[in-house]
């Protein structure tokens, strides 16, 4: 199948690639179907969850753990049910990146990161039940020079 993206235009893809939202992201329920794609530079660190419905809506993401190496998301057991395993490390996490200008002002979410069942390819947004992580982590308190990662 082909798609029109966001940031790096016309793509091909399978229907296997694709990442199911039943419930979508947060402000976005509509939206249930997304790629993840890497962006060039990024090391694998910095994707894009792209929808294969509408082609202007990408959200930039991150892997959390590039970030900050301890970052510890647990899920509730329903959450848990719901992605079909039984213990948060069975799943693969992201976090939603705020691209600003300058790129130094970019921030990350880590209270509300993206769990993925790696199998399935099924995910879910979740609101983390602790308050070590914010909504608003500046990119350049993770010694990414400034947000360059972004």
């Amino acid at each position: 199948m082909k798609l029109q993206t966001k940031y790096f235009g016309e793509i091909e893809y399978e229907a296997e690639d694709i990442i199911s939202f039943p419930a979508g992201l947060f402000g976005f329920e509509e939206e249930q179907e997304f790629l993840l794609l890497p962006f060039d530079g990024g090391a694998g660190s910095l994707l894009c969850f792209q929808s294969t419905h509408t082609p202007a809506l990408a959200f930039v993401a991150m892997n959390p753990f590039s970030l900050l190496p301890d970052y510890m998301p647990v899920l509730q057991p329903n959450e848990l049910k719901d992605l079909g395993v039984k213990d948060s490390q069975e799943l693969g996490f992201y976090v939603l990146c705020v691209v600003k200008k300058p790129v130094s002002d970019s921030t990350v979410n880590l209270k509300c990161p993206v769990a993925i069942h790696p199998e399935t390819r099924v995910a879910r947004q979740v609101i983390l039940d602790s308050d070590a992580y914010e909504m608003r982590h500046p990119l350049a308190q993770f010694g990414t020079e400034g947000g360059t990662l972004c």
